[in-house]
């Protein structure tokens, strides 16, 4: 047990980037955490971790030692899981990884629903534009709009249609007046998001059977990459976004924002997915999660019919 002790620690020490701050997360201090790596070192005669006064950098053996390390403790920890599975008890922590617009706009207020429900499940959520390392992040549940295409360590399974719209907020159409197409954009102010890739600011509409693209110039439009700011710019009254229905329900309801060019839809619509890793153990509170989620997405997107200005 010691051992396994000592190796638990070695991941948390590669993970974090720190004795020290592995040694307090498993409630050691960081004289104690040192000397039981020093002494996991010794017992595998090999240098693990390469130290500095600034950082902790693996060594080529201790990178080889962390994959089969966190094989290893990922296999006991999906053992103990089932063996507790028999009993469906729903509780315990999930750890979920989701876009910024979506976690504030739909996701938070689902999982007060939730825990409303199930009392002993707490949350750890992260909400970042990127894709996270579901294996590196511990994270047990992604959501995400589209799914992988090439990692084949993850399981996707579609949740909901993404209708995308174009907005901008009352007061600006006010000032500014509506587009009448695609092409017209270029009259009026717009909002761009940028990701890893660089910006979407090629955005293409279909009407029937008519296509029109239009491309955003990027020296007269604001740029963000995260999709929290496009939403409040537009509310704010800068210009006229591209968004997900999912990010900007409330916001319609409220009259916050107003959809313009309803009669031209999106072409690049990506569902929703949830994202899993494939060896990676399910309990049953990540199950009933993902049940609950799916009954509200289903909700919702019966609901949208209702939503001012939309064409479904």
């Amino acid at each position: 047990m010691d051992r396994l002790g000592d190796i638990r620690l070695f991941v948390e020490a590669a993970r974090l980037g720190g004795i020290s701050a592995a040694g307090r997360k498993l409630g050691l201090t960081p004289a104690a955490a040192s000397a039981r790596l020093a002494k996991l070192e010794a017992s595998l005669s090999t240098r693990l971790f390469e130290r500095t006064t600034r950082q902790l950098r693996l060594t080529d053996e201790g990178r080889l030692y962390l994959r089969h390390c966190m094989r290893a403790l990922q296999a006991l920890d999906d053992a103990d899981a089932e063996l507790q599975a028999g009993r469906t008890v729903v509780r315990g922590k999930i750890r979920i990884s989701t876009t910024s617009d979506f976690g504030r706009a739909m996701l938070i207020g689902w999982l007060d629903e939730f825990n409303a429900r199930y009392p002993e499940v707490t949350f750890a959520l992260t909400l970042a534009d990127s894709v996270s390392n579901l294996l590196h992040d511990e994270i047990d549940l992604a959501i995400r709009f589209g799914a992988p295409r090439e990692d084949t360590s993850l399981i996707a399974r579609k949740l909901a249609t993404n209708r995308r719209v174009l907005v901008a907020s009352p007061g600006y159409v006010a000032r500014h007046g509506e587009p009448d197409s695609p092409a017209d954009l270029a009259r009026f102010h717009c909002i761009v998001l940028t990701i890893a890739s660089g910006p979407l600011n090629e955005w293409r509409f279909v009407r029937g059977e008519a296509t029109e693209d239009y491309v955003v110039p990027l020296e007269t439009s604001r740029e963000t990459n995260d999709g929290a700011v496009t939403r409040t710019w537009a509310i704010d009254g800068h210009g006229i976004a591209l968004k997900s229905l999912w990010d900007i329900d409330a916001d319609l309801r409220a009259g916050r924002l107003r959809i313009v060019l309803p009669e031209w839809r999106y072409a690049f619509d990506t569902p929703l997915h949830a994202l899993f890793h494939r060896n990676r153990y399910r309990p049953p509170r990540v199950r009933a999660l993902l049940d609950f989620l799916i009954e509200r997405f289903e909700a919702v997107e019966r609901d949208w019919s209702a939503l001012p200005g939309l064409r479904i």
